[in-house]
């Protein structure tokens, strides 16, 4: 099995190990290169700095993403590992080095993180060099160091919670339907809501499924079946719609088709005496899928979209 090691800033530590949360984002401030290690699901363990040097936690992979910081705020907000954008962005700014208010950064988001407390942080392989800057991927299959820092760690996850998914399950549960409104305790891996906005962001090339627009502030990630109806968290259950169209789709007076063509309802037309904007779109396909297939809308979740929420 693959995991991967990364060195975390001590801010973002100490601030969300004081938190309990579903998902949290782990930035990377020069957001020039995607992060493409591990499979969603993979294990990812924060590698504390000098003085500290020792493993303190761990997440799990969900998705990756590039986006401005104004937008990585407004997905994760504090969970970004700051009380305000304001410090957030001068954390950036001095990592950086200059005075752009809004960078591009990487976002990597972390589903189900643990912070272990100060007595159970795992100390560093002998494989680990204080040359590594950003991080280290290991493989339990092919080193006899990684497998056992692995036993470790899964060692270290069960005095926190007896249910914690082993390393053979962890990449199986990201896809299951998340239950609603449960602590994130460590049951399973669930993608959380800023995971599922940065995952559906990505497969969708940061523009509107619809009408092809790519101002990524006013794209959003909108659930097909409604999150409240027991709609997962999961790209499959996503689309990427400019906020007017999230809007109207979800208020059913836009569907699409398990064939990836939009309808729009008439009721706008009888409603508001317009929606000329709207009526162009009706019957073509989708501007934007996912060039993976596996990532494309559930035929499931767009039925039950198109005979429960559409408006004909």
């Amino acid at each position: 099995m693959k995991y991967y090691l990364g060195v975390t800033d001590w801010r973002w530590y100490s601030y969300l190990s004081q938190t309990s949360q579903e998902d949290v984002n782990f930035w990377q401030p020069g957001g020039k290169s995607a992060f493409r290690v591990l499979e969603p699901g993979g294990p990812f363990l924060f590698k504390l700095k000098s003085p500290y040097n020792a493993i303190g936690g761990i997440g799990f992979f969900t998705a990756q993403s590039q986006v401005p910081l104004s937008v990585a705020w407004d997905t994760f907000r504090q969970r970004n590992g700051f009380e305000t954008i304001e410090q957030f962005r001068a954390a950036i700014q001095q990592i950086r080095g200059d005075v752009d208010r809004n960078p591009t950064i990487g976002c990597i988001a972390l589903t189900n993180p643990v912070f272990f407390q100060r007595e159970d942080w795992i100390p560093l392989p002998a494989n680990w060099s204080n040359n590594i800057v950003v991080g280290k991927s290991y493989n339990t299959e092919k080193d006899s160091v990684d497998a056992a820092l692995w036993r470790q760690v899964q060692a270290t996850l069960t005095r926190y919670h007896a249910n914690f998914p082993s390393s053979q399950e962890a990449a199986l549960v990201v896809a299951e339907p998340a239950p609603l409104y449960g602590a994130p305790v460590l049951r399973k891996v669930r993608i959380g809501q800023g995971a599922f906005r940065l995952s559906v962001t990505d497969a969708y090339t940061k523009r509107c499924a619809i009408t092809g627009e790519k101002t990524l502030p006013v794209l959003e990630a909108a659930h097909i079946k409604p999150y409240a109806e027991a709609g997962p968290n999961t790209v499959t259950n996503g689309l990427l719609l400019r906020s007017d169209m999230h809007k109207l789709f979800d208020d059913g007076y836009i569907t699409v088709t398990p064939d990836y063509k939009i309808e729009i309802s008439s009721q706008i037309r009888e409603e508001f005496e317009n929606g000329r904007e709207y009526y162009q779109y009706h019957g073509k396909g989708l501007f934007v899928l996912p060039s993976t297939v596996s990532n494309r809308p559930g035929t499931e979740y767009l039925n039950f979209h198109n005979t429960t929420i559409f408006r004909p």
